[in-house]
């Protein structure tokens, strides 16, 4: 997909617009809350509520790859090698309520309707729609994303502006404060944050640019989890603890909810900066797990040892495997350690330019719990709004993301063993690799299509699989 061939299409829903302060904040459109506010009904500098949604629908299709053989012996995680259409289609809901000084509650039911590739099997670190869900299904499901109480002390400093906005109340906030969070969630809204790729409705479209693929945060099957941040802010810098709850099986539903028996800790150091007038920003994040996992070196091991404990014959939570001559984790799952770092940067270049690194480094020793099937990431990319070409509302981005697994997986996999979302019956082991190019037009008030193309290599880190391409088309409103 060329640059020069999508932005004439996008000349085709032309609209007058009005350029944004700057590139990540695409402000001043249609909003219920900017509509009370004209007719003096509602406060939008001082908010004591407000209720926004938003609604997408992501459509892609992967064309037919090469593959030297699938799901072989048996094995059940094979991306399917024939041409295939995905789609998720999300509506959310947000309602903030300011409760006294300081207090404030957000709630945020949802819906998701998906289909996704192959039943979401057969992608480590480079799954093509961010939106897509373990255990989703076509039929709409609705469902309470969030609900927690948020508390500001207020410790002086420098008084800025907050605007409006989902889980924002508007209003003044001091640069030195402690905010603490505690209920459901999804961990991602306090931590690993980047204005070029995080906020993927609006920007890119694969699952790699979210966060570090190699972040096995704590999260049930949607991505959300119950718990409890803090954030300390002091001028320029912040530091962020959360101790939350992963689930009570692995890529499932049903959470842990006693978060003093097993439980994820995260830590991260921010630092924001301004560097020639523009402004950019450091994160250094770091995790540690305790959860029922097991060690992919402990699963061969017991394989070895007695043959009967394979993939088709343990009775414990397990992936159905089909290949009777592989492991099996389910075998060997008991309270582990599970430990990442990761490095986040983004920086404004110019006005309309901006670029980001990720890069992350996971133990590798158990198995994924919670998000991606990778233990090391790295991702970079650039972003930038269309101020040249006189649309400062559209943006577009090239990003390129990596995945490597540990050692210990890929013998664990080369056996045919599968995890949550890999596992090909053999793999010859190179990083898979992804490039995602997209181009967002803004075509009135509340409402952004986007186009995509992902080019990934080595699909779940197998080289006789591959390489694919997919094209996606999104549409996104906000009110």
């Amino acid at each position: 997909m060329k640059i020069l061939k999508v932005v004439p299409l996008c000349a085709l829903f032309l609209v007058t617009t009005v350029q944004a302060e700057n590139y990540p904040d695409l402000e001043d459109e249609f909003s219920v809350m900017g509509a009370l506010s004209e007719h003096d009904w509602h406060d939008l500098k001082d908010e004591r509520w407000n209720a926004y949604s938003q609604a997408t629908y992501i459509s892609s299709f992967k064309s037919a790859f090469p593959a030297a053989y699938t799901n072989l012996n048996g094995t059940t995680n094979s991306l399917s090698p024939d041409a295939e259409h995905s789609f998720t289609a999300t509506y959310t809901f947000y309602l903030g309520f300011k409760a006294w000084k300081g207090g404030e509650f957000f709630v945020s039911p949802a819906m998701i309707s998906e289909l996704p590739l192959s039943g979401l099997k057969g992608l480590g670190g480079s799954i093509q729609n961010f939106e897509l869900q373990k255990n989703g299904a076509a039929n709409a499901t609705w469902y309470l994303e969030r609900s927690y109480y948020q508390h500001t002390l207020s410790f002086g400093g420098t008084s800025s502006e907050v605007k409006s906005g989902p889980f924002k109340l508007a209003g003044t906030v001091d640069s030195r404060r402690l905010v603490i969070s505690a209920g459901t969630f999804s961990i991602l809204d306090f931590f690993d944050k980047n204005t070029y790729a995080g906020d993927l409705r609006r920007q890119f479209f694969n699952m790699a640019f979210m966060t570090h693929a190699a972040y096995d945060f704590g999260a049930d099957a949607r991505g959300y989890t119950t718990g409890l941040v803090a954030e300390y802010y002091l001028d320029q810098w912040a530091f962020r603890f959360g101790h939350i709850a992963g689930p009570r099986e692995p890529n499932q539903l049903t959470k842990e909810y006693d978060i003093f028996k097993s439980y994820g800790d995260q830590v991260e150091l921010e630092h924001k900066h301004v560097i020639k007038d523009q402004p950019g920003a450091i994160r250094i994040l770091g995790f540690r797990n305790l959860e029922k996992m097991g060690s992919f070196n402990d699963a061969i091991a017991a394989f070895k040892a007695d043959p009967n404990k394979n993939s088709t014959t343990c009775t414990a939570f397990n992936y159905e495997n089909g290949n009777a001559t592989a492991p099996d984790l389910c075998w060997v799952r008991k309270p582990s350690v599970k430990m990442g770092i990761g490095l986040n940067i983004e920086q404004s270049v110019t006005d309309d330019i901006g670029i980001f690194f990720r890069g992350m480094y996971s133990d590798g020793k158990t198995e994924v719990y919670s998000y991606t099937s990778t233990d090391r990431s790295l991702s970079f990319g650039a972003a930038m709004k269309g101020l040249r070409w006189g649309r400062s509302k559209d943006s577009m981005g090239l990003g390129y993301a990596q995945s490597w697994i540990s050692k210990e997986h890929i013998a664990y996999l080369n056996m045919g063993g599968v995890d949550g979302f890999i596992g090909d019956g053999k793999i010859n082991y190179q990083p898979e690799q992804v490039v995602d190019l997209y181009y967002q037009c803004h075509i009135f008030s509340s409402t952004w299509v986007a186009f995509d193309y992902q080019h990934i290599a080595n699909p779940a880190f197998n080289a006789d699989r591959g390489p694919l391409d997919i094209y996606s088309a999104r549409i996104h409103f906000e009110f």
